[in-house]
């Protein structure tokens, strides 16, 4: 059985049920918490054996328990669906790109919309935490995806996507503070739950309202084959963090064909100003005072990482 593990400003916790209780550890960065999976293990069964039910999880302010600074990659249209949502046709090269760690925030911290972004957009992500070094040219099979990840966490990679669009610039547009949020648990998964991963279901909400809800089984590239094109040129370390791509239903779709031929035809200013003109008449991009809802787990409760609730506010 996974173990769901809860960081807070007072240290890290086992979650069991709607209980949590205090492991006993010196660890601060979630690095050091992996290389102090003892401590975890000797919580577990300490409180199974004397029946600690240790503190109530809803009074515990969650953090991310992705600590920064670390290596923060995410894939680009790895989904199905979010491919036929963004236009594309035929293959997808598999493609990475960066996200600055100061995007990372708690699952209950609000998203900071920035004054100058108008199109900001929501996409929920299985992310995968290391649990060992991934050299450049390792080869990762799905029999040893263990050995190299720990753990899932619930993300949801933010995007502005007026700034994604005109400059064709991902860093910029998914690296704002609060773009990252993460959580509320990291589970620890046993090796043999591993072969449970494309049970898991992905579901967004805003307001209430569905907006996001695949399994893995839309992925394109799955994480073995993932991590052995990213480690073609990039080392990971533990408590590194690679988001795995967004399902189909986010804000951004691409425009009909007809509609694209005739942008394709404009000059870029002129383009993009009728794009966007159609664009704000979409109702599904954030707004100040929304509220976002995520969780990722399999259908029979094996792995649940948790709910992620996130408003979005205004910034200055």
């Amino acid at each position: 059985m996974s173990t769901n593990v809860l960081r807070t400003a007072d240290g890290w916790w086992v979650v069991r049920d709607t209980r949590a209780v205090r492991i006993e550890t010196k660890a601060v960065t979630t690095a050091d918490l992996l290389a102090d999976l003892a401590a975890v293990r000797e919580t577990v069964g300490e409180a199974a054996a004397s029946g600690d039910t240790g503190t109530a999880v809803a009074d515990l302010v969650a953090l991310s328990p992705v600590t920064t600074p670390c290596r923060v990659v995410a894939q680009m249209v790895n989904y199905r669906s979010h491919a036929r949502d963004s236009g594309f046709t035929g293959d997808i090269p598999p493609t990475f790109f960066r996200k600055a760690s100061g995007s990372v925030s708690g699952p209950g911290e609000a998203i900071v919309r920035p004054s100058h972004v108008q199109f900001l957009d929501y996409e929920i992500e299985l992310g995968l935490v290391m649990g060992a070094p991934l050299p450049v040219g390792t080869v990762v099979t799905e029999q040893d995806l263990p050995s190299y990840v720990a753990g899932l966490v619930v993300t949801n990679d933010v995007s502005a996507r007026d700034v994604q669009l005109t400059k064709t610039q991902f860093y910029e547009s998914k690296s704002y503070p609060t773009f990252t949020p993460t959580g509320p648990f990291l589970s620890l998964l046993e090796p043999e739950e591993f072969t449970h991963l494309l049970d898991l279901r992905l579901k967004l909400s805003v307001n209430g309202d569905l907006r996001q809800d695949r399994t893995l089984a839309d992925m394109i590239v799955r994480p073995a084959q993932a991590l052995t094109l990213l480690a073609r040129f990039q080392t990971l370390d533990p408590g590194d963090l690679l988001l795995t791509g967004t399902p189909g239903g986010t804000a951004l779709k691409a425009p009909p064909k007809a509609v694209e031929k005739v942008g394709a035809l404009l000059p870029p200013a002129l383009k993009w100003k009728a794009f966007f003109r159609s664009q704000a008449r979409n109702p599904h991009y954030l707004r100040d005072g929304d509220l976002i809802t995520a969780a990722i787990a399999t259908p029979d409760g094996r792995i649940d990482l948790g709910e992620q609730r996130t408003s979005v506010t205004d910034g200055q």
